[in-house]
């Protein structure tokens, strides 16, 4: 039985180490975050989204004691407001990628949602621990809070190997976007409430 649990700012520390191993190799952030000190600049984008947009405007749950992590914002987040605040250091952190990064985002923007939805912003699974359903334990918690606000949840993905993994929890591809500058082919994905 896996532990599932919602995040508090405690969690912060392992909660970021999680994501930087996870993303290290991720196509997404390779493309999308300078290489010098690539897992670093990786740790401290991650450590924003979690406390700067999980905790403060949406929801967020850790499995294993944060070494699988779950972030969403929920229709009630105002997520221009919360990624203005952290805007400038997450390009900062990109470094020399930072306008590759915009280009990245940009390319997306036209297939992300305009009604309410539950997004993912990002999950995670130590590779450590990875193959034991922790992923799927952290992400059921906001599909399920999608379905009870009778809402969509929808997510990005640039590694190929998930889009079969999410097909498994109801998300269906909305959009393929090859993203510029020899970027990632990325998948748009959305799950309609059940």
């Amino acid at each position: 039985m896996v532990n599932v649990r919602e995040a508090t700012i405690d969690d912060l520390p392992q909660a970021a180490e999680t994501l930087a191993a996870a993303f290290a190799d991720y196509p997404w952030t390779r493309h999308t975050v300078a290489h010098d000190d690539h897992v670093g600049r990786i740790r401290r984008i991650q450590a924003l989204f979690f406390e700067h947009i999980g905790l403060a405007h949406g929801r967020v749950w850790v499995a294993d004691d944060g070494r699988a992590v779950a972030v969403w914002t929920t229709p009630d987040t105002d997520a221009e407001a919360a990624f203005g605040e952290i805007g400038p250091l997450v390009t900062e952190l990109a470094g020399d990628r930072a306008e590759i990064s915009e280009r990245a985002e940009a390319a997306l923007n036209p297939y992300r949602p305009t009604e309410p939805v539950w997004f993912l912003g990002t999950v995670g699974v130590h590779p450590a621990v990875q193959g034991k359903g922790l992923g799927r334990a952290v992400l059921e918690p906001g599909i399920q809070a999608a379905a009870e606000a009778k809402v969509p949840a929808f997510l990005e993905t640039a590694d190929p190997g998930n889009v079969a993994f999410y097909r498994k929890l109801g998300f269906e591809v909305v959009a393929e976007v090859d993203v510029p500058d020899n970027g990632p082919k990325t998948w748009c994905m959305s799950r309609p409430p059940h």
